[in-house]
């Protein structure tokens, strides 16, 4: 009899723990629903990114195979979302030519930015030697003689969204900027120190989330 008792015991255990679960199961759906629902009301939109300008300190070909570039570009960021912040954690800044990259990244200190916010960054991008193709260096010697020499200033990293007390998962961010800049005419700039002349662009770019 008290092994009968038993199993029937166990039998209870076991559709308790059943219904537990399947509790917490519903629960977790109902919970992923509303914000689903939530997220599809608000309809978020990824940032725009404008290039606003660049000052060039240094652009010079060292050599056939060799580039050396400093200049600090200036980068709008703007949250366009009436009720959802954006988190950037991570944010790398460079310089690509014809998809090759010819400055070191420079981190963007981590931020938050509120609804219909926007940031202004201007960070220094830096490549000293930078050891690139011979016809990489031949087309930009064509490009600077031109009049403008075409670069991409990229921006790589993370973000996360913020709906009230939500903060979503982290997505990775892409930001491709398109900068015509005319390093072979210092005459369409302006003078802002002995060796430093800063190019109006105002180029919006393309946001990838």
């Amino acid at each position: 009899m008290s092994i009968k008792d038993c199993g029937h015991h166990k039998d209870k255990k076991k559709i308790l723990l059943k219904r537990i679960l399947a509790g917490v199961l519903i629960f977790i759906v109902i919970i992923l629903l509303v914000i689903l629902i939530i997220w599809a009301i608000l309809k978020p939109s990824k940032p725009s990114f404008i290039l606003q300008d660049a000052t060039q300190y240094n652009f010079n070909l060292t050599s056939p195979a060799q580039l050396t570039s400093i200049f600090q570009v200036t980068i709008q960021a703007r949250n366009s979302n009436d009720k959802i912040g954006i988190y950037y954690d991570k944010l790398n800044t460079y310089a690509t030519y014809h998809d090759q990259q010819i400055t070191l990244p420079t981190s963007i200190p981590p931020t938050y930015q509120d609804s219909n916010g926007m940031n202004i960054w201007s960070p220094f991008l830096q490549g000293q030697s930078v050891p690139i193709a011979p016809y990489i260096g031949s087309q930009i010697n064509q490009e600077m003689e031109m009049g403008s020499v075409r670069l991409v200033i990229k921006m790589d990293g993370r973000v996360r969204w913020r709906v009230g007390s939500f903060i979503s998962g982290p997505y990775r961010i892409h930001v491709n900027c398109q900068a015509f800049i005319p390093f072979g005419n210092p005459n369409s700039g302006i003078y802002v120190g002995r060796n430093a002349i800063k190019y109006q662009l105002i180029q919006g770019c393309g946001v990838s989330v």
